[in-house]
């Protein structure tokens, strides 16, 4: 079920702004509305975000992610199409309603930190629960828990000038965290940061995320972040969403040149997994199958080994060539006796840089399993590497307008 849905929005900043749509809609384009000194930020934007997931919108600067981002809580009224939170469409709230629903419902983590100098951190990450009108004692204790959860125990009575920017940026997410809200919207919350600090921010949110299991929509222009976090991904041009997909959807297929810019470079081995790269496992049988039938298959796929399965499919072990010769010479009726438990297994979701060391160790093809020991599928090391060697074609620079 969607937690966040939009419906066709559009964000269009100058006069006559509603006729301005019209015009997008009958197929001018945004430089055209530009000429007349109107700004289209957002257009005909739809997507839906599931309960539970990170759903990350990411683009150039300008291509209208962060407005975007502000019209899901309000604080940009769309020019036209819904924002439903839960099935309630937001745009039709009034202002006191907005206000209610992101006490309650929804909270922001910002990119320049937004936290109050004069204040403690402990004060600092009270301060929505404060808003809401939470008693002292009760908003602080829950404050103090929130700082724990992001690694700032013992930080409460500090102030946010004696403390580095990452954790600063922990104190922003631990008043998120302390709203105690389903929804959380985070805006380049990471960008200002320093490369190390950042990716432990991103561990720090990815823990978070196992335990907590909120629905976070993220905005960033960084793909490898965004790779790394989105268990969905909006891409963003000119005020436009191009492609929504999985990371591994947009790596392998890219919708257009300008999604297949951001993934040329992208280090593939960290994005992809196991699943994305295994194939079927056709060089199987059964535990009653005999020697002589098991190297027939071998001849077949072309490969020096067979999986044995049951008949669920759940993996037992590995027959090899020169076991099955030798136990067809000797006149075995099945393969039971010669199966071999020495297999390389792996899970789907294994990122293929995890792939490298247990592929070179074995002769063998890796095993795609799942947690009740089906086989799913097999990665030869051939495969692996030509996995790898996909390269999207090389594209022009696109350069976007100014931040929308």
């Amino acid at each position: 079920m969607a937690t966040v849905r939009a419906e066709k929005i559009y964000k269009v900043f100058g006069r006559r702004a509603r006729d301005a749509v019209h015009q997008l809609e009958s197929g001018a384009s945004r430089s055209d509305l530009a000429a007349a000194g109107t700004t289209a930020a957002v257009i005909d934007a739809s997507f839906e975000v599931a309960d539970g997931e990170i759903f990350v919108v990411m683009g150039l600067s300008g291509s209208g992610k962060s407005t975007l981002i502000r019209m899901l809580n309000g604080l940009l009224p769309a020019t036209s199409g819904d924002v439903y939170i839960n099935d309630e469409d937001i745009t039709k709230m009034s202002q006191r309603q907005i206000r209610e629903m992101r006490q309650r419902r929804m909270s922001m983590v910002f990119q320049h930190f937004a936290l109050f100098p004069h204040r403690s951190v402990l004060d600092n990450a009270a301060y929505a629960l404060e808003i809401q009108g939470v008693e002292k004692e009760a908003r602080r204790a829950k404050a103090k828990e929130a700082l724990g959860l992001v690694g700032l125990e013992g930080w409460e009575n500090h102030l946010p000038d004696q403390l580095s920017g990452g954790m600063r940026q922990r104190v922003g997410l631990a008043r998120a965290l302390a709203a105690d809200t389903d929804i959380l919207l985070m805006d380049e919350a990471f960008s200002a940061l320093d490369p190390l600090i950042r990716r432990d921010m991103q561990d720090q949110l990815l823990s978070l995320q196992a335990e907590l299991g909120k629905t976070i929509i993220f905005i960033t222009h960084d793909l490898n972040e965004a790779m790394r976090l989105g268990d969905h991904i909006a891409v963003m041009r000119e005020g436009r969403i191009v492609q929504i997909g999985t990371a591994e959807d947009i790596l392998n297929d890219p919708a257009n040149d300008y999604v297949a810019q951001f993934v040329q470079d992208v280090d593939r081995a960290k994005v992809l997994s196991a699943t994305s790269v295994m194939e079927r496992p056709t060089s199987t049988i059964g535990t009653n199958s005999g020697p002589r039938a098991a190297l027939k298959v071998m001849r077949e796929m072309q490969h020096t080994a067979v999986f044995v399965v049951d008949r669920q499919g759940t993996l037992l072990g590995v027959v090899e060539d020169e076991a099955a010769a030798e136990a067809a010479r000797n006149g075995a009726e099945t393969v039971s006796d010669i199966i071999s438990n020495d297999i390389p297994e792996v899970g789907p979701e294994t990122a293929v840089y995890e792939l490298f060391i247990p592929s070179a160790e074995s002769r063998l093809p890796l095993a795609v399993v799942d947690e009740n020991r089906k086989l799913l599928g097999i990665v030869p090391r051939a495969t692996l590497l030509s996995a790898l060697g996909q390269n999207t074609k090389p594209v022009e620079n696109v350069r976007e307008d100014a931040d929308a």
